[in-house]
């Protein structure tokens, strides 16, 4: 199995190596959890590498500055680096659809990676102002089909973000939006967590290979990310 490197050696070691290439991964979270962080991690590692990479951005979340830093931690010239990346903000789901249809039609072996920042926010606008909810889940369906046969058929890894909610019958337990839709899209599922201490903690819900429920901790810092321990940090297995 072809892994691409997530661009942190303590979310490899976790992954295993990295994110694999012929699926959709998903990684989830409350605001400020990291998934962005995450996302910029393996754009800056798959392009340093000579790849392509798409990265769509609904929520207008990519940060230059943030970009930057994480080239110059590793002594990389940030515009030589963005020059591999082709950016798309779709401001409407049906702009989003579209996106992901073209992409299915016309991307290519240079493409290394796909990113989706994030596959919930034109969703949930279009379910709050849409009378029809089963006809925007079937939208949704068919958008994340296209990006599984992306990954499928082009054997290009596709790394998704998604919001969460919480559950008012079940207050400890977290829902990611789009619920089962992206559940079952996804071969790879990462909760992400912000931890008591402001430190972020990251487990593997599901996975073809990986134990569920293996974790690592983690600290954001101007380079990126690195590995910390609190509780139950460092749990792989």
């Amino acid at each position: 199995m072809i892994k691409l490197p997530t661009g942190s050696k303590i979310l490899d070691k976790l992954l295993d190596q990295g994110y694999e290439s012929d699926i959709i991964t998903t990684i989830y979270g409350p605001s400020g959890s990291g998934k962005t962080n995450l996302c910029i991690l393996c754009a800056v590692n798959a392009s340093r590498m000579g790849k392509k990479v798409i990265y769509i951005d609904t929520e207008n979340n990519f940060s230059v500055e943030r970009f930057r830093q994480i080239c110059n931690s590793i002594n990389l010239d940030h515009l030589k680096i963005i020059n591999n990346m082709a950016f798309f903000k779709p401001n409407s789901f049906e702009e989003q659809k579209k996106t992901f249809e073209k992409l299915k039609d016309t991307i290519n072996s240079k493409v290394g990676l796909v990113i989706v920042d994030s596959i919930a926010m034109l969703y949930r606008l279009e379910i709050g102002k849409s009378e029809d909810v089963f006809e925007v889940n079937n939208d949704l369906a068919n958008q994340l089909s296209c990006l599984k046969e992306i990954a499928g058929k082009k054997n290009i890894p596709v790394l998704v973000t998604n919001q969460v909610y919480a559950d008012f019958e079940e207050k400890d337990k977290v829902n990611m939006v789009g619920g089962d839709l992206l559940k079952y899209a996804s071969k790879c599922l990462i909760e992400l967590q912000i931890t008591p201490a402001g430190n972020r903690r990251a487990i593997i819900k599901m996975h073809r290979s990986i134990p569920e429920n293996s974790e690592i901790i983690f600290k954001i810092v101007e380079g990126g990310i690195i590995g910390t321990t609190e509780g139950r940090g460092f749990r792989l297995f």
